[in-house]
């Protein structure tokens, strides 16, 4: 998907990392159909990494990327809490853009970026 040369250098800070992350993730979207409509977007009560549509719903993204597994899988770091925090600020988003009638799905994108290795995207669709 993208060469190792282009990752953030090591020791580089989180939210650095971060948006390289949201970066492939926006190309893996793209490049599987989907339109991204929202990147980044803050309300009061917090931020939604991505939003997205694949032509039949709404797709709320929650992005997580990590350089090791010392710490669990990135998806791993998707928390109960966590999911009812993106509901709540997709409910707003949705507000915010008249689309309450629209269908919705919450997906994760995991990307695992191993030093010296081609990082790894994992799409999983509908995850919570």
């Amino acid at each position: 998907m993208t060469s190792t040369a282009e990752r953030p250098p090591a020791g580089a800070p989180r939210i650095v990392l971060g948006r390289w992350g949201e970066d492939l993730a926006v190309r893996h979207l793209e490049s599987t159909g989907y339109v991204v409509l929202s990147r980044n977007w803050y309300c009061r009560d917090g931020e939604l990494d991505l939003v997205a549509t694949d032509q039949k719903r709404l797709v709320f993204c929650e992005v997580k990327t990590r350089t090791g597994l010392g710490f669990g899988t990135p998806a791993e770091a998707v928390t109960p809490d966590k999911a009812d925090r993106i509901r709540r600020l997709a409910n707003h988003w949705q507000r915010k853009f008249m689309l309450r009638w629209c269908p919705v799905r919450y997906d994760i994108i995991a990307i695992v970026a191993l030093p010296g290795e081609e990082p790894h995207v994992r799409h999983i669709k509908a995850a919570f």
